[in-house]
C-alpha cells in the first residue's frame, strides 16, 4: 500500500486580512506556523519518501516546519509552480468583503466558488485543475506504485482540484468543499492505485 498526504499551508497574512491571495507570495502568520507545527505532530508516525510543494513561500515554509517537526528534513523535495494557488487576477490583494460590497456578494461567490468562471484576469478552478492534474499524473502518481508515502503541501484551490480527481468529485460538489489550513488529508492506495481509505488526521486513531 501507498499513502498520499495533502496539506494546505497554514494561515497566511492575507488569509488573516481576508484578502484574495492567489499567486501573490505572502508570509505565514504566527497562527499559520502553529498550524504547521500541529500538522507535523499529527504526522509523526509516518515515514515519508517524497515531498512536493509549490514555489510560494507560505507552502514552502509550512512544509519546512512539518519536516522539522517529524525529524525528516532530508527527504527529497520537488517544488513546482504547477502546484501554485489559483491566480485570482485583478482580485489579488483586494479585501473580500469590500469586493463583495462593490460587485455584489453573488458575483464574488461565483468568482470564488464556481468551477469554470474566471475572475477578471485570473484562473478558474478548471484552469487550475488543467495544470495540477497533469502534473500529478506525470510526477506523483507513478511514484505511488512503489509502496511509498508522499506528502504534498500546497494551496486551497490547487489541492481542491486534486481532490476532484482523486475522489471523483463533480464540479457542482466541489463548490461546497473547503480545505482547512494546516489539516492533513490522507489517501491510502492499494497496489492497483485504487483509493481504499480517505481520512483527516483526527480520524487516524479510530
Amino acid at each position: 500500500m501507498s499513502l498520499l498526504v495533502i496539506v494546505r499551508h497554514g494561515q497566511s497574512e492575507w488569509n488573516l486580512q481576508n484578502r484574495f491571495t492567489g499567486e501573490v507570495d505572502v508570509d505565514l502568520t504566527d497562527t499559520g506556523r502553529k498550524e504547521a507545527h500541529e500538522a507535523g505532530k499529527e504526522l509523526k508516525t509516518i515515514k515519508f519518501d517524497y515531498c512536493f510543494t509549490s514555489v510560494l513561500k507560505r507552502a514552502e515554509e509550512t512544509l519546512d516546519i512539518i519536516l522539522k517537526e517529524i525529524n525528516q528534513e532530508n527527504i527529497p523535495i520537488k517544488r513546482d509552480k504547477a502546484l501554485n494557488e489559483r491566480n485570482y487576477g485583478d482580485l489579488q490583494g483586494l479585501n473580500k468583503t469590500e469586493t463583495a460590497n462593490q460587485y455584489g456578494a453573488g458575483q464574488v461567490a461565483i468568482w470564488r466558488r464556481s468551477y469554470d468562471v474566471r475572475p477578471p484576469g485570473g484562473e478558474s478552478l478548471a484552469d487550475t485543475a488543467a495544470r495540477v492534474i497533469p502534473y500529478y499524473k506525470k510526477e506523483i502518481e507513478p511514484l505511488l506504485t512503489g509502496n511509498v508515502n508522499i506528502l504534498i503541501v500546497a494551496h486551497g484551490n490547487s489541492l481542491r482540484a486534486l481532490m476532484m480527481h482523486l475522489e471523483n468529485i463533480s464540479p457542482d460538489e466541489i463548490t461546497k468543499i473547503d480545505l482547512p489550513t494546516g489539516q492533513p488529508r490522507l489517501y491510502t492506495f492499494d497496489e492497483d492505485l485504487k483509493i481504499i481509505r480517505v481520512a483527516v488526521y483526527k480520524e487516524l486513531d479510530k
